[in-house]
Parts: structure tokens; C-alpha cells; sequence
């Protein structure tokens, strides 16, 4: 088969770029190549599942402002496709008194990056939330939440075949070389045309 772009590996990053790709530019023709039997069969399905809210990231760095934005598309996205999530929140607690100015410094570029809801609260209110849990101060992050990303990524392999691209599974690449048949630059832009070569 030929196509204009191919995607190696059907984890989460693959087929998010892939999904993205295939919207921003449907008059080509995508692929995603896997080499397992089943898209997300590693580490985007064993995983932890934390949706991450933003608190420790560097202020105005790009990772504080994509975690920030990435939850709440996340947030979006399962809403819209009906994948279920838990936004059951996260305490960090000081259980010493020389932890306290750092969890304040925490609340402080939690503030600085944008992140929702997020407050500091005393022994009382931690024993309120948690019952099992002890400390001094804790920043509550409500924000944080928890998902299944297979579900995930299983989602966004749908939305990428409805688009028209393909998946094919049990397709390890071994090999990638230029194509020497084919001209330095095609009439469409695309420049350096490869041969993707598997196993079989």
C-alpha cells in the first residue's frame, strides 16, 4: 500500500498525532503502523492514569501551560465521547512544620500556571476529605483526576479510521529507506519519499 504519511507505533502519541494530522489535512492518505496486535498495548495502557492538573511546572514554561490545557481538553474530549473519568482530586500534605513554606510555594506556581480550584487547608479539612490521611497543611488540587487511557487512545483510533486512516496492526517496521525511483521534491510539497519495509 501507499501512502503520503505514516505514523510508527498505535500508542498514544502515535495516534493523537495521527488524529491531528488526518483533520488538519484529510485530502492525504494516513497510516499507523503497529507492531502489536492491538493499538495502546504498552505503556499508554499501564499506566497510572493521572490526569495532571499543573501545580509543579516552571511558571510560564511550556510544559506548565500545555498541562494545563491538555486537562482540560482531556477533560473535553471523554465528556464528548463518553469516556469515563474520575476528577476525585489529590491532597499534598505537609506532615512537618519545615514542609509548610515549600507547599506554600507550590499553592504559589499552582496560582502562576493557571490551575483551577486549588486551595490550602488545615489538619481539620484534610481529615474531612481523607479520613486516613494526617498532616499539618495540605494544597488540595481538585482538578486532578484519573482515567483510563487505553480507553483513551482506543477513541482516538476510532476517530482517526473514521477520518479514513488506516491501522495496521502486526506491522513491525525494520527497515526505512529512501525511495530512488521517486523525485527529490513531489508536486504536492512532499519532499524525500521513503520506503517503509516490515518483517513479512
Amino acid at each position: 500500500s501507499s501512502f503520503d504519511v505514516a505514523v510508527v507505533g498505535a500508542g498514544i502519541v502515535g495516534l493523537a498525532a495521527a488524529r491531528e494530522l488526518i483533520q488538519r489535512h484529510p485530502s492525504l492518505a494516513f497510516a499507523v503502523l503497529e507492531k502489536e496486535r492491538e493499538p495502546a498495548h504498552h505503556q499508554s495502557g499501564h499506566n497510572s492514569g493521572v490526569i495532571h492538573s499543573g501545580i509543579y511546572y516552571t511558571p510560564g514554561s511550556l510544559k506548565a501551560k500545555l498541562c494545563v490545557q491538555g486537562a482540560a481538553l482531556c477533560y473535553k474530549y471523554c465528556d464528548q465521547k463518553g469516556i469515563p473519568y474520575n476528577r476525585c482530586g489529590k491532597l499534598i500534605v505537609a506532615v512537618e512544620h519545615d514542609e509548610i513554606p515549600r507547599l506554600k510555594a507550590l499553592y504559589e506556581r499552582g496560582l502562576q500556571n493557571n490551575v483551577p480550584g486549588l486551595k490550602l487547608i488545615g489538619a481539620k479539612e484534610i481529615q474531612e476529605k481523607e479520613p486516613f490521611c494526617r498532616g499539618l497543611m495540605a494544597l488540595d488540587s481538585p482538578y486532578t483526576g484519573i482515567v483510563d487511557y487505553k480507553q483513551v487512545a482506543q477513541s482516538y483510533a476510532r476517530d482517526f479510521q473514521e477520518a479514513g486512516g488506516t491501522i495496521l496492526t502486526d506491522f513491525e517496521v525494520t527497515n526505512v529507506e529512501m525511495a530512488k525511483e521517486s523525485s527529490p521534491e513531489s508536486e504536492d510539497g512532499l519532499k524525500y519519499p521513503i520506503i517503509v519495509r516490515n518483517k513479512k
